[in-house]
């Protein structure tokens, strides 16, 4: 029987470091502000933003939310992205993804500040992510990287899976594997002999998409399992991409849907936006 790793618990300890440092600058003198942009009534952002600023209030930072009409133009997104920038009490910019089909995401990333880009989307923040000289991670797979260390399970020379290849979470989490000298696969929709791949990771880190599509036979015995998806089973019901009550038979740690990664997300963009107003300050 596998051992939980308890997402709320690594990421309250986060938080309240980055509180307790949030303080010490307020101190100086400074004060801390996030901004969340969110185009569009999508229920799903909603709650993330809800979430986003809750958590700024519990570490002490100023959130700042422009909550934007479906139909703004991109023009209109990309000028408030370019006023944001200048915005000295703005430490952080975060534009909440998905954005409505006619507004190019990419334009958007492109346009925020490398030294405001809490997501660290920006491609001048992904080529520090590649040769491992960052200033912010992406807080996803940083908020992975926490849950890991939580066990006291070593990285180095561990051999580590992850199933995706998104630019948001399944190849930036290869990055930080490596960067801890993982011996790292990444592998996706036509990646041949999956279940024996996985089935060989002392890690496998699940980023997917699709409720329960690790089940047991991908699971070495022993494993640390990351379960970063967040879906919806046929009965309506919160699930990641892991066969949690089949898998948690094998592992040795595993994450929890909920209760997993999800908060250790919004943990990490707190301490990016810390880390952003350091930055800002020098």
């Amino acid at each position: 029987m596998a051992n939980l790793i308890d997402g709320k618990a690594v990421s309250a300890a986060v938080k309240a470091q980055v509180k307790t440092e949030c303080e010490a600058l307020k101190s100086e003198g400074v004060t801390v502000g996030l901004a969340v942009v969110i185009v569009g009534d999508n229920p799903a952002s909603r709650v993330y933003v809800n979430n986003k600023k809750k958590a700024c209030a519990e570490v002490g930072f100023e959130s700042y939310e422009y909550a934007l009409p479906e139909e703004t133009t991109q023009q209109e997104l990309l000028e408030l992205v370019d006023k944001l920038n200048g915005d000295s009490k703005v430490n952080g910019i975060l534009v909440q993804l998905p954005l409505p089909r006619h507004i190019d995401e990419n334009a958007v990333i492109n346009a925020i500040s490398p030294v405001k880009d809490v997501d660290a989307f920006h491609p001048r923040n992904v080529g520090h992510i590649m040769i491992g000289d960052y200033a912010f991670l992406p807080c996803t797979p940083a908020g992975v990287m926490e849950l890991i260390a939580s066990t006291g399970v070593e990285v180095e020379g561990k051999n580590c899976v992850v199933i995706g290849r998104s630019n948001i979470v399944g190849k930036p989490m290869a990055m930080l594997l490596l960067h801890k000298n993982g011996t790292v696969t990444i592998t996706h929709s036509r990646t041949k002999n999956l279940k024996e791949i996985c089935a060989g990771a002392d890690i496998l880190v699940a980023a997917v998409g699709k409720a329960g599509f690790v089940t047991e036979d991908m699971v070495k015995p022993g494993a640390v399992v990351i379960d970063v998806g967040m879906n919806r089973n046929a009965e309506g019901k919160l699930c990641g991409d892991v066969d949690f009550e089949a898998c948690k038979e094998k592992a040795r740690y595993i994450t929890p849907v909920p209760g997993g990664v999800g908060p250790m997300t919004i943990a990490m963009l707190m301490r990016n936006t810390l880390t952003a107003a350091r930055i800002q300050r020098k």
